[in-house]
């Protein structure tokens, strides 16, 4: 008999929730498959088998609240212990692969409440597993089926609301929010950008660009280098406060905020002042990757010091973004939008977006604000100088 243990969860994080158990007492358990999916306020876990046998007994249920080294179950036939989960450090072992249809649990809990079946949903997940999108397209697809005619028939006495408890990711994301509001002198700070320039060298140069480094030359390669150009001029906005000190970081890992099934991760991108285009565009598509997998580690998703957010990719013309503790600054990029400027007196048409930087005030002066953004501007405005450095 060995025991399911439940594994190192990682730094900052105490404790997890059962989400889903995939096999049941009695099953038949095979080496490296897929026993028990785990879920902590920043990532899912994935807990494998390390021996063949049976699962004799489950001892923590779907919606249990786990420690490290707790156990979990129990499988007869083996000896060996349980493997770690594939985002901890482990040996990379080829799991079995899921039954295809096999919904996430969010995905699960929502074709429930609709009466949908997930077997009818081809899944775009890893794995073909039916995700949370998937499962709220074909909710929506239902949805939008013609109503039968309308009828004096009387109301349906049916529950007119649905009480559903937040995930732990949730959870935290709120908590985090509200932190920041209650600590920091929250403040924010607007400017407007003519994307001209950056739009100019995308279509110049895309086609070359991917040919050679193999990934889409976007914007947010040219916003980061802008935000380290500018972080380097404003050490504030860069730094963080830890009691009465002040801490100025001599490095730059640019947080990029991602939108999940499951609410929003800020991965880290590491070294950015020498990343190239290239290196920027290739790190933040794999970090994008690994959040709609769900396969992001903790580890990813700490130690950043500056964070950029793009509501623009939802349509978002104008926002306020909220401070990612503990860090000073968050710049807000928005919808890029046709616009009537004046220069030299003339009339002309200017593809326009809106930037927002929120700041703690606490830290970083509005001065100092404003010739953040300013910075900013002017180097999308004539991308020319983060390449020559002026």
């Amino acid at each position: 008999m060995s025991d399911i243990l439940t594994p190192a969860l990682g730094e900052s994080v105490s404790e997890a929730t059962i989400a889903k158990w995939t096999k049941k007492p009695g099953d038949a358990v095979k080496k490296n498959e897929l026993l028990v999916e785990l879920e902590t306020d920043k990532v899912t876990l994935e807990v494998f088998s390390e021996t063949d046998g049976t699962l004799s007994e489950i001892l923590k249920a779907e919606g249990e609240t786990v420690n490290k080294g707790d156990v979990l179950g129990r499988i007869g036939g083996a000896s060996a212990a349980v493997a770690a989960p594939a985002s901890v450090e482990a040996p990379k072992v080829e799991a079995t692969k899921p039954a295809s249809h096999a919904p996430m649990p969010s995905a699960a809990s929502a074709l429930d409440n609709a009466g949908i079946s997930a077997a009818a949903i081809v899944g775009t997940g890893r794995d073909a597993r039916v995700t949370k999108s998937d499962a709220l397209a074909a909710i929506a697809a239902t949805q939008a089926a013609p109503l039968p005619a309308p009828s004096s028939a009387p109301r349906a006495t049916e529950a007119r609301e649905e009480r559903v408890r937040m995930n732990r990711l949730r959870q935290t994301i709120a908590r985090r929010l509200k932190d920041a509001q209650n600590t920091a002198a929250m403040l924010t700070t607007f400017n407007e950008v003519d994307m001209s320039g950056v739009m100019a060298a995308r279509s110049k140069y895309k086609d070359i660009f991917e040919k050679k480094h193999g990934t889409k030359l976007g914007f947010m390669s040219f916003f980061v280098k802008a935000c380290v150009t500018a972080l380097k001029d404003i050490p504030a906005v860069n730094a963080e406060i830890d009691g009465t000190d002040i801490i100025y970081k001599n490095y730059y890992d640019i947080a990029v905020a991602v939108g999940t099934d499951k609410g929003l991760v800020v991965p880290v991108l590491r070294d950015c002042d020498v990343l190239s285009l290239a290196g920027i565009e290739k790190g933040i598509a794999a970090l994008g990757a690994k959040a709609r997998d769900g396969a992001l580690a903790i580890e990813d998703m700490q130690g950043g010091t500056f964070t950029i957010s793009n509501g623009g990719v939802y349509g978002s013309l104008m926002s306020t973004p909220i401070l990612n503790s503990p860090q000073s600054g968050i710049l807000g990029m928005h919808k890029i939008q046709d616009r009537v400027m004046v220069e030299n007196g003339q009339m002309v048409v200017r593809p326009m977006m809106y930037l927002a930087l929120s700041y703690d005030h606490r830290i970083v002066d509005g001065k100092e604000a404003v010739t953040f953004l300013v910075r900013v501007k002017e180097c999308l405005e004539n991308p020319e100088r983060m390449l020559l450095d002026i």
